[in-house]
């Protein structure tokens, strides 16, 4: 959707959104592209490869549509898709969006109650799942009246169906329902940082909307030879639409591919195996990388874009991914209301070391005040988007006060706080609710975070405040040592003094409690309530 230009400012200028008024997803990633083309490559645990084209997609899904149908589901009724990255996740996607239905994506990480919490939210008609989660729903069923049916993709039981054996028995040929760009496609819920998850309903538009902060952080995305791979699961917005979707709007192929646990150097192996050209790797999957020694000595990368989001890069990252990967990774901002919203591009611009990016080409963000008035440059305020916007959500599913609550006029509220330097890039400073307040000062932990990073024996952090008398609150880092080192209360001081000596002596942590894990959201992000919570 972006123009080639010289310059961020060309390229800006030259922008303009295509949104038609009668859009569906599943008919443009699928039914519109060559049949022949390669689509999915699909490598599950044991190391076994299944190539999927774009003609075989449509005609599963096709059929997957015709399933839905057969089984009662009517249009605008919501089907919960409990998979891991797969084929049959990807069927299912489609075949929905196709016959008119809202997709609602489930993390198979995910524990019963916080399944039956969103398929009851949402009173979902169906849900699509696997032997390995099956029986998460099988312990809930009983109080979600509304569910009518559970397709298992490699199994059945008395109360299941076989995913696979039912479409197979399905016609190939289906007519998509006809559906409006702002017609409800998907429902995606929050990663639940405070407070329960909400429903975000987007539209077939949604991933219009994307298409900008995809090509923009991917370097002017797509190009030739182009193929995408994220460790992102496609349950969340990161993995969903800023991956699969906007690759395949663009006819490029996308490596599925989850493991149960994340491996750095699995990754940095099947990512030279399968020739992937770009990738979407959240800070957290660049740190856990970043302890393996020496990997570009071992693995032949033919990476062209790396883009990362949801928590702040600092210059660590990317002095490690230049050295690693030999380009510069692209930071992007967004979130599951308003997706990638700002970014990075080294083509058109110089990225500039811990900053958000500036506003991705097509959306108006600026930093807003309580009031929901501009601030002036280099004032701290919060993140703020206007609308309308393509890529925005459609309302707070059955929430009305909390739609509500997320706007000031036009200007939808992100709850993040940042300021906007003299040329437009903004730096992020914290949640809203994780502002640390310490002797008079306001301290976003990001920067603390980044700057114990550095430190040798330290892979993660988290920092919070924690009440004080005297200076109301006191910094206190949680720290996640590597392995060859051991917990001890003079690490605990050689860390403090490697903060005391590179941050303001207000912003250095007074209190290190080493731990074994950081509690993270199902989309990496810290939890900085639950640290909070430890004291």
């Amino acid at each position: 959707m972006l123009k080639p230009g010289k310059t961020y400012e060309e390229i800006r200028k030259a922008f303009r959104w295509e949104v038609p008024e009668n859009y569906n997803i599943g008919v443009d990633v699928c039914d519109r592209q060559p049949a022949d083309t390669r689509a999915l490559i699909y490598e599950d645990e044991s190391g076994k490869v299944t190539t999927y084209t774009f003609g075989q997609l449509r005609r599963l899904s096709n059929q997957f549509a015709n399933v839905l149908q057969g089984l009662g589901v009517q249009r605008g009724e919501r089907i919960g898709i409990l998979l891991a990255q797969s084929p049959e996740a990807a069927i299912a996607h489609l075949g929905v969006y196709k016959m008119g239905g809202v997709a609602v994506p489930l993390f198979t990480l995910f524990g019963p109650d916080a399944i039956e919490y969103r398929l009851a939210n949402s009173d979902a008609r169906l849900v699509v799942t696997d032997s390995k989660s099956v029986e998460k729903v099988h312990a809930i069923r009983d109080r979600l009246p509304n569910l009518a049916a559970v397709l298992v993709t490699d199994g059945k039981t008395e109360d299941t169906a076989n995913f696979w054996t039912l479409l197979e028995k399905a016609s190939g040929d289906f007519h998509p329902v006809p559906t409006r760009a702002d017609d409800p496609a998907l429902i995606i819920y929050t990663s639940g940082t405070t407070g329960p998850p909400k429903g975000a309903v987007h539209a077939h538009r949604v991933l219009l909307g994307h298409l900008p902060g995809v090509e923009f952080p991917h370097n002017l995305f797509p190009k030739a030879g182009d193929l995408f791979w994220t460790p992102a699961d496609w349950a969340w917005i990161g993995g969903l639409l800023d991956v699969l979707l906007p690759s395949w709007h663009h006819g490029v192929p996308v490596l599925a591919h989850r493991a149960s646990k994340f491996d750095p150097e699995r990754a940095f192996a099947l990512m030279v195996r399968h020739d992937v050209r770009n990738a979407f790797l959240p800070p957290t999957a660049l740190k856990l990388m970043r302890q393996v020694k020496e990997p570009q000595t071992r693995h032949a990368f033919r990476l062209r874009s790396v883009g990362s989001g949801g928590e702040t890069m600092g210059e660590a990252l990317l002095a490690w991914g230049k050295e690693v990967f030999g380009l510069t990774i692209n930071e992007f901002y967004g979130q599951t209301e308003v997706n990638l919203v700002l970014g990075n591009c080294t083509d058109v611009m110089a990225v500039r070391a811990g900053s958000m990016g500036r506003p991705v080409p097509g959306h108006d963000v600026a930093i807003v005040d309580e009031e929901g008035s501009p601030v002036a440059l280099g004032v701290v305020g919060q993140v703020a988007i206007r609308r309308p916007d393509p890529v925005m959500f459609l309302e707070y599913w059955r929430n009305p006060e909390a739609t509500k609550k997320k706007f000031i006029g036009d200007w939808c509220l992100t709850g993040d706080l940042a300021s906007q330097d003299d040329d437009g890039y903004f730096w992020y400073k914290s949640r809203d609710d994780d502002l640390i307040t310490s002797s008079g000062y306001r301290i976003g932990p990001g920067e603390v975070e980044e700057c114990i990073l550095k430190h040798p024996a330290v892979a993660l952090v988290g920092v919070v405040g924690v009440p004080d008398p005297v200076r109301t609150e006191i910094i206190k880092a949680f720290v996640v040592p590597k392995s060859e080192h051991t917990p001890s209360d003079a690490l605990a001081k050689e860390i403090q003094t490697f903060g005391k000596t590179r941050l303001a002596a207000h912003e250095y942590p007074r209190e290190i409690a080493f731990v074994a894990e950081l509690p993270m959201t199902a989309t990496g992000k810290i939890m900085r309530r639950k640290l909070r919570e430890q004291g």
